[in-house]
């Protein structure tokens, strides 16, 4: 939907970390030279930006790292931190380490980002150098200031010292990444200058700058030499990772093993470019349509294993649909078979934060696309909607008529962000919704996508909702009790989950409640609306407002009362009493016309009509023992309420 009409649905929301490089796109740079084949992407600030970094100051840098060095949580600090470049260079996910390092939360301390990334980076492989350089690229501008990266590199080069007891060649590593930031443009040439009057004339550090201007920045051609340093973004490394690429594709789809493929892939240590895989795996796909089936097996794979992250999925999915028109010259239905493969991508949540215009630009896709952001506009009137009425059969409806089960785990999503920032009440009947769907109209796989889409994006949920990660535990501890979910539902959703994220968590959180003791009662009232003393007055109430009805009160009295309990998702315990009090009292044709008054004027659904039968129905084998007819008279109530539609067809299908 438009921003606009986003805004008059739902209050406006913070830019999340996700938001804020959603449209950055991964950035191998290229010294200067043109990406080839949109593989590279090189950081081209503007000319304000360059004069804000010429008429910068570099005084300070000692000073604020003695800061850092004072601050109570800098040892939490830069333990996170490493964690943090750790787990990037195992995963080459640039949008993780960003949203990572924004949730610190220590933007005055990010300067020493650099300083460690750049220092963690020296004692490793090409290929991690490589990535260090191109994360600092990448979060230029965007989550590191011109100002971090002028005192980073200023600490490094009054630390290289230090650095050399441990790294030999500390100074020229150090000098190569200075000159590449220089090409990169992340630091101005004036940089050099200003920092040879902070060094002494004979330190390591001067002895860097040294080198970075004589051996690298002033030689010819430089911009290329510097940026193919470390093997990266040379044209003979990217074309014998092509190779290696297609060669692997080509044994996979021949031969059908997803795990040797997995592994073929992770021994490419090329975590930063594996948007080629996804690339060339979707191009087979549109080619020969019979490996359809496989490439997708191959990807979800992927994916599970957290070995393509989601942002290079995104990325190789965009980079297909620029070739798209080229494609279907050798192949007519390819725009056809890439929508289907969009469509299973974005369904498994794999693509699910991707800006739609940058997937495809002719006319089915763009259709798609609008009946996506419909989708979504629709759904939240009708979440609102429900949560004003509680009226699951009128929800289902609006649900079937908008045609498109394959948007259900969004749906899913939308509903449970939209109640977990409301009050108990709405997150009570959020969770009966997710139980009727479940029932009427989606799959168990429908609502595992949906938690697995509601998992991953529970960092960024966070920034608006606090305790996030708590509620969604107790929603999908809630599933399983309801029975929406198996146990082994959780394993298969966990699965899916980065090791050690916020979701992962949270998915453990719900299994730590599901094996407390009691954790069914617990858990079913875990709203407030189903707690404590809570419940009871709420059915105190309703047994003392139908025994004032039953002695002589009035049937608009009656329903001002239930009306004024405000629980509607409570409203089966009425009629689960009144029809009780009928058995009991002999009194049925008074208590069937309050429940006809009650259901004429909405104030009690079909859903909790339903519902209130069914308990009754559950409790017949005790009720027999105090009303020997129970049985008979149920049969009489529920025939009475079926020839006046108010209870599903599918009670009586349950009784059977």
């Amino acid at each position: 939907m438009s921003a606009q009409h986003e805004d008059e649905i739902l209050p406006p929301l913070p830019r999340s970390p996700s938001a804020i490089l959603s449209d950055v796109q991964l950035r191998i740079v290229t010294g200067g030279k043109p990406a080839a084949n949109g593989i590279a992407l090189r950081h081209n600030p503007t000319s304000n930006d360059v004069s804000n970094q010429i008429n910068g100051t570099l005084g300070g840098a000692t000073e604020v790292e003695n800061t850092i060095h004072s601050s109570p949580s800098c040892d939490d600090y830069r333990k996170n931190m490493a964690t943090i470049i750790s787990e990037y260079f195992s995963t080459g996910d640039v949008l993780l380490a960003a949203s990572e390092l924004v949730d610190l939360g220590v933007e005055e301390q990010h300067h020493y980002f650099v300083k460690k990334l750049v220092s963690m980076s020296m004692d490793r492989r090409d290929k991690e150098k490589e990535m260090a350089s191109v994360l600092l690229s990448s979060l230029y501008n965007d989550t590191l200031t011109p100002s971090h990266i002028k005192l980073g590199f200023m600490n490094l080069l009054e630390s290289v010292e230090d650095l050399s007891v441990d790294i030999p060649n500390a100074v020229d590593l150090l000098a190569i990444f200075i000159a590449r930031a220089v090409v990169d443009d992340i630091l101005p040439p004036v940089f050099l200058a200003r920092a040879r009057g902070s060094l002494s004339g004979n330190s390591k550090g001067m002895e860097a700058l040294q080198v970075a201007e004589k051996s690298y920045l002033s030689v010819p051609h430089h911009a290329e030499v510097v940026a193919g340093k470390w093997g990266g973004s040379t044209h003979t490394g990217v074309e014998e990772v092509k190779k290696k690429i297609s060669d692997l594709l080509s044994e996979f789809t021949e031969g059908g093993d997803v795990a040797e493929a997995c592994r073929c892939v992770r021994e490419l240590g090329l975590p930063f470019y594996h948007h080629e895989v996804v690339k060339r795996a979707l191009t087979i796909a549109v080619e020969k349509p019979q490996t359809e089936a496989l490439v997708l097996n191959f990807l979800e794979k992927s994916v599970q294993d957290c070995l393509i992250s989601t942002s290079q999925i995104a990325k190789g999915f965009s980079r297909i649909s620029e070739n798209l028109d080229d494609l279907t010259l050798d192949v007519p239905s390819a725009k056809t078979t890439f929508e289907h493969l969009l469509q299973k991508a974005i369904t498994a949540g794999w693509i699910e934060n991707l800006n739609p215009n940058s997937i495809s630009s002719d006319e089915s896709s763009k259709e798609e696309k609008i009946t996506l952001k419909r989708y979504k506009e629709e759904c939240v009137k009708i979440i609102k909607e429900y949560f004003l009425s509680d009226d699951v059969p009128e929800l289902i409806r609006s649900l079937e008529e908008l045609r498109a089960p394959l948007f259900n785990p969004i749906f899913l999503k939308r509903l449970i962000t939209i109640a977990m920032d409301r009050k108990d009440r709405e997150k009570e009947m959020a969770s009966a919704l997710l139980s009727s769907l479940s029932m009427e109209l989606f799959s168990s796989d429908d609502v595992v996508k949906g938690f697995v889409m509601l998992l991953r994006s529970v960092e960024d949920t966070t920034l608006d909702i606090l305790d996030a990660p708590k509620q969604l535990a107790l929603f999908l501890a809630r599933a399983v009790v309801d029975e929406v979910l198996v146990p082994l539902n959780l394993d298969e959703i966990s699965k899916k989950l980065r090791p050690n994220s916020v979701g992962s968590e949270t998915a453990h959180m719900a299994r730590v409640l599901l094996s407390a003791r009691h954790a069914g009662e617990r858990i079913l009232r875990c709203w407030g609306g189903g707690t404590g003393w809570q419940v009871e007055d709420a059915k105190d109430k309703v047994a003392k407002l139908l025994e004032e009805y039953a002695a002589g009160g009035e049937l608009r009295e009656a329903c001002r009362c239930i009306r004024d309990i405000a629980r509607p998702f409570f409203n089966h315990e009425v009629v689960k009493k009144a029809l009780v009090m009928a058995m009991e009292k002999k009194i049925d044709s008074l208590m069937l016309d309050l429940l006809e008054e009650c259901f004429d004027q909405g104030l009690i659904t079909i859903n909790q009509m339903s519902k209130g039968f069914s308990r009754v129905r559950e409790a017949l084998e005790d009720l027999s023992l105090d009303v020997p007819n129970a049985a008979e008279k149920y049969g009489e109530y529920l025939e009475y309420a079926l020839k006046h539609n108010w209870v599903l067809p599918a009670i009586v299908d349950a009784a059977t």
